[in-house]
Formats: structure tokens, C-alpha cells, sequence
């Protein structure tokens, strides 16, 4: 696939079609500013250009933060989220928004100057119904273990074949990109967020897409930078929210798309199983010796290729964060099937467990 520049070069002001930035955000106080400083020096036209941020009742300064730059910009606006959950942020800033082009953003990344006028011209120029980036992760603080989670996200181990995450060297139609750039005829075409997802909404977006014969273009030549999680209990919470609503998602949609889905799942009842009958079935030991020894070693060698000239802080870390991230996931989507299949349960969440994050 032949790769363009961005829509400002060759291309007058007039031509530009004007674009709305949403950003669903709660307490980001540590990030919204640097967030809203790259978004600010993008080399899209200023007057084809706007920017909203869908509040979900911050209390640590964040609005603060954001009332500054939007007194001080114009393009800059906020809105209210009082649910507090991203896909009803995500639906109030589309709602607010005026452009004829979404691009929908995080608050915890970082965008160079040139990523509205690729994705955009990128949007023009192919068949693509979304647009996306690849992402750089990055440590959300000076510590090994941070250093670990940033690793980890960003390693096929940890992430299989997002490619998103992973990388990719050219141009590919792929089946999630983590944030977006839509046409808002597409939302006309197809609805906004799930407000019943929490957690995996643009996947589920995503997946709306493609069954209504949209496609989805990955972009290699421009990249986001994104903060990750700090601390081993808090990826490994956020992936199992993520996991228990897979089965939500594959439920609504009506299939499993991709293997990496279940592959955590399938590993962790493979593993429980043979050891619960290992006592009384000596196949079930050999199974279960099997299965974690060659568990241990992958890890092992990966975070230990992955982590060269990191310390060894990082490497132990890294150690840990596999297992935890793979565990984390699997049991909650195993929870998520209990739930969403057999017991069809409606589950209600307040907003603060299950309050905005990446």
C-alpha cells in the first residue's frame, strides 16, 4: 500500500476539512497539559481545528487545568461526564463536536506535530472507514517496575499480534487501532459508543465497523507516545476489566474475532485443570509439569532478551509483569463468560471502579 504525506502539504486551508479532537479524561492532571500542548502544535490548520474534552468530574485540579487552556485557546473546550465511564465522554464531545472529522484522542499520549494531517489525509485518501497509529509506550514513572509494564505492553508476549502495539513496518487494514479517526458520517451510518462497555468500547466499535463492511488502515509513519500504568496491581487490574468485557463484546457483535482474545483464557483453564487433576491422573501431572515449564522458560527468555541493558530491577520485574498481565486478563475473561453467557447477568458498576483510564 503506496504511504502519502499529510493533508496540509499540497493542500490549501480551504481544502482542509474541519476536525473535531474529542478526549474522554478523568483526574489527568499529571498528563492533560502536556497532552493539550501537542495537540496545540499540530501543523493542521488552527481554524479547521477544535478541541473538546469530555470531563468525567475530576477532583485533582485536572478541570482546573483544563478551564486555563481553554481561556486561553479557543478551540478549547470542555464538556461534562457525569457517568464517568469513556464511552459516554467519548458520545457527549461527538455530540459537542462540530467538525466533519473525528479524531478521537487520549489524554494519557502524546501526538507529534504531524499525526492530525496524516490520519486525516490518510482518511481521504483510501477506503479506510478508520484510522489509526501505532503507539510507543512509554514508562508512567522513573521506576524498574514501570520500566517492566512498558515493556511488556509493548512485546508480543504481553500483547500477541496488535499490531498497533508491536509495531509494523508498512501500511496494513487491521481489525483495531487504539484510538481513531472517523468521518462523522460514520457515526450517522453505524451509532456511537456502547455506554454498557466500560472498559473495551472501541473494540466493540471497531468490530461494529467491520461487520458493516467498514475497514480499518494502520498507519506505521506516524506514532503516538502513550504513558502506561505504574504500578504491577494496576495493569494488572486494567487487563482484567479488559478481559471481562471481551465476552460482552463477542456477545454483542455475535463471534470472537481475533485468537488473541481467548488464548489467556485458554491457557489459564489448561493449566487449573491439569493441576486439580493431576492428583488423580497421572496424565494431568505431565500436563501440568508441561504447560509451566514451558511457560516459565518463554517469560524468562523474553524478559530477559527484552530487558538487555535495563538492569536487573527491570528483568524482574518484567518477570513478574508477563504472569500477572496474562493472569490478569484470563481470569477475567473467564469471569466475563460466567456473566455475559451463562448467567446473562446485567453488571452494574459504579463509575468510580471502572472510572476512565487508557
Amino acid at each position: 500500500m503506496e504511504e502519502g504525506g499529510g493533508l496540509t502539504e499540497g493542500h490549501s486551508t480551504a481544502e482542509c476539512p474541519s476536525v473535531s479532537i474529542v478526549i474522554p479524561c478523568r483526574n489527568e492532571a499529571r498528563y492533560i497539559a502536556p497532552c493539550l500542548a501537542s495537540i496545540l502544535a499540530s501543523e493542521y490548520p488552527r481554524d479547521r481545528l477544535e478541541v473538546i474534552i469530555a470531563d468525567g468530574m475530576s477532583d485533582d485540579g485536572t478541570r482546573e487545568i483544563i478551564a486555563g487552556y481553554a481561556a486561553e485557546h479557543g478551540r478549547v473546550t470542555m464538556v461534562d461526564n457525569p457517568p464517568r465511564i469513556t464511552p459516554a465522554g467519548l458520545n457527549a464531545a461527538i455530540r459537542a463536536a462540530r467538525g466533519e472529522i473525528i479524531v478521537r484522542m487520549d489524554a494519557h499520549a502524546i501526538y507529534p506535530p504531524e499525526y492530525v494531517p496524516k490520519l486525516v489525509a490518510a482518511l481521504l485518501e483510501t477506503e479506510a472507514d478508520n484510522v489509526g497509529t501505532t503507539v510507543v509506550t512509554l514508562p508512567g514513572d522513573e521506576t524498574a517496575t514501570a520500566r517492566a509494564i512498558a515493556i511488556g505492553l509493548s512485546h508480543p508476549l504481553g500483547v500477541g499480534n496488535s499490531h498497533f502495539r508491536v509495531g509494523t513496518a508498512t501500511r496494513r487494514w487491521v481489525d483495531h487501532v487504539p484510538f481513531g479517526c472517523w468521518r462523522r458520517s460514520l457515526f450517522d451510518r453505524i451509532g456511537l459508543f456502547d455506554e454498557e462497555l466500560p472498559r473495551d468500547q472501541d473494540v466493540e466499535f471497531n468490530l461494529r465497523t467491520l461487520t458493516q463492511g467498514g475497514r480499518i488502515l494502520l498507519l506505521p509513519d506516524v506514532a503516538s507516545q502513550y504513558h502506561a500504568r505504574r504500578t504491577l496491581s494496576q495493569v494488572s487490574r486494567m487487563l482484567y476489566q479488559y478481559g471481562y468485557f471481551k465476552p460482552l463484546v463477542a456477545r454483542k457483535i455475535g463471534r470472537i474475532v481475533t485468537l488473541r482474545q481467548v488464548v489467556p483464557s485458554i491457557f489459564l483453564v489448561t493449566l487449573l485443570g491439569a493441576g486439580l487433576l493431576s492428583p488423580w491422573w497421572s496424565a494431568g501431572r505431565v500436563v501440568f509439569a508441561a504447560v509451566a515449564g514451558v511457560y516459565v522458560a518463554l517469560v524468562v527468555s523474553c524478559a530477559v532478551l527484552a530487558s538487555v541493558g535495563r538492569g536487573w530491577r527491570c528483568r524482574t520485574a518484567l518477570i513478574a509483569a508477563f504472569p500477572l498481565m496474562h493472569l490478569g486478563y484470563g481470569f477475567g475473561y473467564l469471569r466475563g463468560l460466567l456473566d455475559h453467557f451463562l448467567l446473562h447477568r446485567r453488571v452494574v458498576r459504579a463509575p468510580t471502579s471502572i472510572a476512565i483510564t487508557r
